[in-house]
């Protein structure tokens, strides 16, 4: 780590117990704004700008952005270790058995639950600590890391490292208990800058709140939950379909040490253009899944048209989750059991669905086409990022 007065972004302390912590300056710091960083922003607002417009051209946008939050939640918490895949997390929301573990599912379902919440609260409450607390409380309920305080800024010190490391020699110590509180008051205050462009605030926003540390489990998630909220209270997108997780997790070397130099060097040039460049490819990405799934449906509904009503329905339910059963669609819609299974019988003979399992009761069907556009890897080319 660089001795104070050599770092730009920060400055180190030594703490009772004889480690250093780091404690990072308020913000915004000076940026440097290269024809390289100019370009890099442009690519970024021209493609979430497109993305922007998908979503407002939806009829029901919040029909579509049900299964981009679940992406978005499934590799946020991969980032994390938790192993649960969109389709299991889609499996369970159906109403169907799934092997994988309860805890790990438990976790990415929170991770839903909290954006989701998130979302609503924002037309009550802007971006805040208060918010904050509020979305870490709903991430940790009833998970491995419910031990860590949910809903509570910390009150011990955290560090990062590999398994088994010391405060003395982690790889990064963030803010000891007592600079805690005056951090995180001026990263609040940041939140509320209008003076910067938004993607650049954001990309300083999410490396700021992870130096600071500031929860004993979770900071990871809640602040790219983070990433996502300040985006729709910017109104850059009128729903949350962009799932940048998905760059970190494809990138996550150079996510880590991105965010390292950040605190090392005070390397903010490269953590943003990084950055903006995950909100471009996967502005682009989410782009085109989204027309893709709209194509589809769009077809489908031509294809049906002139059945009952019940099969339109279903295909609407469809479209939050390409899995189904008979027994939760008759509970969804509100219709009999024997109501919903001739709804997905029409929808199996026109090979929207098919039936992906052998079992007599409760069976499961897919809308595969769908589900094959949401499950497939980023359509972008993981970048080598020099140092």
């Amino acid at each position: 780590m660089m001795k104070s007065g050599e770092n730009r972004c920060g400055r180190p302390v030594r703490c009772t117990g004889n480690y250093e912590a780091f404690v990072p300056n308020p913000l915004p710091p000076d940026i440097d704004f290269s024809k390289t960083l100019l370009r890099s922003l442009s690519d970024a607002d021209r493609m979430i700008g497109k993305l922007a417009g998908e979503g407002r051209s939806l009829q029901n946008p919040h029909i579509l952005m049900r299964p981009f939050i679940k992406r978005e939640a499934v590799l946020s918490s991969r980032i994390e270790g938790t192993q649960a895949t969109l389709g299991e997390l889609l499996v369970a929301d159906a109403g169907a058995a799934v092997k994988r573990s309860p805890d790990d599912l438990r976790e990415v379902g929170n991770y839903v639950t909290a954006l989701e919440y998130g979302i609503k609260r924002l037309a009550t409450l802007p971006l805040s600590l208060r918010l904050v607390l509020e979305l870490h409380e709903k991430l940790m309920q009833g998970v491995r890391g419910e031990h860590a305080t949910p809903g509570e800024f910390r009150r011990s010190q955290n560090w990062i490292g590999p398994p088994g490391c010391t405060l003395n020699n982690a790889s990064y110590v963030p803010p000891p208990v007592d600079e805690l509180m005056p951090c995180l008051a001026a990263w609040e205050m940041f939140l509320h800058d209008r003076s910067l462009p938004p993607l650049i605030q954001a990309a300083m926003m999410h490396s700021q709140f992870e130096a600071i540390h500031p929860f004993l489990d979770g900071n990871g998630r809640v602040g790219r939950l983070l990433i996502t909220l300040f985006l729709v209270e910017r109104n850059i997108l009128p729903t949350p379909l962009l799932y940048i997780s998905a760059f970190f997790e494809a990138t996550r070397q150079d996510y880590y040490e991105r965010l390292s130099a950040v605190t090392q060097q005070s390397a903010w040039t490269a953590w943003i253009e990084y950055f903006l460049n995950g909100v471009a490819r996967m502005s682009e990405d989410a782009l085109s899944r989204a027309e893709r799934i709209n194509r589809l449906l769009s077809d489908w509904r031509q294809r049906i048209t002139g059945s009952s009503r019940i099969p339109l329905d279903i295909l609407r339910l469809l479209a939050e989750n390409p899995y189904c059963t008979v027994n939760q669609t008759a509970s969804t819609l509100g219709i009999a059991f024997t109501t919903a299974q001739r709804g997905i019988d029409k929808l199996t003979s026109l090979k929207i669905l098919k039936q992906i399992d052998t079992a007599k009761r409760n069976r499961l069907y897919c809308a595969q086409q769908i589900m094959d556009i949401l499950d497939e890897p980023p359509a972008f080319r993981p970048p080598s990022i020099s140092t």
